[in-house]
């Protein structure tokens, strides 16, 4: 609906009638309509990926690289269906403050993964804020263009955030 009327013109009442659901039952499930396109629940597999990378990793890397084996660890999802979710966040202004705020969460989980690994907090929200700006960045930029390839995405992200080896 999202695609066919946009974001804006396309209420939550329509979207529940759609779906077979109540308004009610829409939000128990999604907090916000902004939530139907910008949740993501990888937050705490990020986490423990970064967590789990060898103490002797720079924070940087250990983020990069604890991402890139959280990716690997889960079925990669129908590239059409994200890229076209995508397409409609990258386009729609008024969901600038849903990216932020979901940005933000995932800035949180991997700042607290860094500092549970002991790199000091304020380097933590630096490295986290980064990470999360640059992927943001080339997830957005891929959404937009034409390649099929959602990992190449990710990549790119990575390579430009210092993992030029593009180790895992």
């Amino acid at each position: 609906m999202f695609a066919d009327r946009g974001y804006d013109a396309t209420t939550t009442a329509e979207i529940a009638r759609r779906a077979g659901v109540t308004e009610m039952t829409l939000f128990r499930h999604f907090p916000t309509k902004a939530s139907l396109l910008v949740e993501d629940p990888y937050d705490p597999l990020i986490a423990a990926a970064v967590r789990s990378r060898p103490a002797s990793e720079p924070p940087l890397l250990a983020v990069v690289r604890g991402i890139g084996n959280a990716w690997t660890s889960v079925p990669e999802p129908e590239a059409a269906a994200v890229r076209e979710r995508m397409r409609i966040v990258a386009s729609t202004p008024t969901l600038a403050g849903a990216i932020a705020a979901g940005s933000r969460t995932t800035e949180e989980a991997i700042a607290i993964a860094l500092t549970d690994r002991r790199t000091p907090s304020s380097e933590s929200r630096v490295v986290a804020a980064a990470v999360v700006a640059g992927l943001n960045a080339a997830l957005l930029d891929w959404a937009l263009g034409d390649d099929p390839d959602l990992g190449a995405a990710l990549r790119t992200a990575f390579r430009a955030l210092g993992d030029i080896d593009d180790q895992s």
